[in-house]
C-alpha cells in the first residue's frame, strides 16, 4: 500500500499534482518497503528556511527537506517538503522550467527517503543516475 499525500501550500507556481503523485507511486514502489505513507509539502522559502532552521540548525532556505519519521523493512512514512521560490529560482541558472526543477526537488527527497545518499562520488552518482531515470519517465528529459 502506497498513500501520498500532496500539500500545496505556495502560490508562486502551478504544480501539477498529478505529475508528482505518478513519480512518488515509481519511486516507493521501486525502492519503498511494502507499505509507504509519504507526504510532499511545496512550501516558499520562509517556510523551508524556518524548517531547516528547527530541524536541521541550518539558518538559510533550501530546496528539499527529507524527514523519516518511521522507517522498518515493512513501512515507510515520511515527509518531503520542497521550496517553489527556490526552485523558481534555480530553474533558469539551469535552464530549464520552474516546474521540472520542483519536479528534481521532490524525485531527490523521495530518493532519500528510501535509502539514497549523496555523500561520497559513488552515492552521488547512483543518485544522478535515479535522478535522471525518473525525469525520463515524467517526459521530463529526453
Amino acid at each position: 500500500m502506497i498513500d501520498i499525500e500532496i500539500a500545496n501550500q505556495q502560490s508562486l507556481l502551478t504544480v501539477d499534482q498529478d505529475v508528482l503523485q505518478q513519480v512518488a507511486q515509481a519511486i516507493l514502489h521501486d525502492h519503498g518497503p511494502p507499505t509507504c505513507r509519504v507526504s510532499i509539502a511545496i512550501v516558499d522559502d520562509r517556510t523551508i528556511h524556518a524548517l531547516n532552521r528547527q530541524y536541521l540548525q541550518h539558518d538559510y532556505a533550501t530546496d528539499v527537506l527529507s524527514f523519516a519519521l518511521e522507517q522498518t523493512t515493512e513501512l515507510l512514512e515520511g515527509e518531503v517538503v520542497v521550496s517553489s521560490e527556490t526552485a523558481l529560482a534555480q530553474a533558469r541558472e539551469y535552464q530549464w522550467t520552474a516546474a521540472q526543477e520542483l519536479l528534481l526537488y521532490v524525485i531527490h527527497g523521495l530518493l532519500h527517503l528510501v535509502g539514497f545518499d549523496d555523500q561520497s562520488d559513488t552515492q552521488r552518482a547512483e543518485m544522478r543516475c535515479a535522478e535522471q531515470t525518473y525525469l525520463k519517465q515524467c517526459g521530463r528529459l529526453a
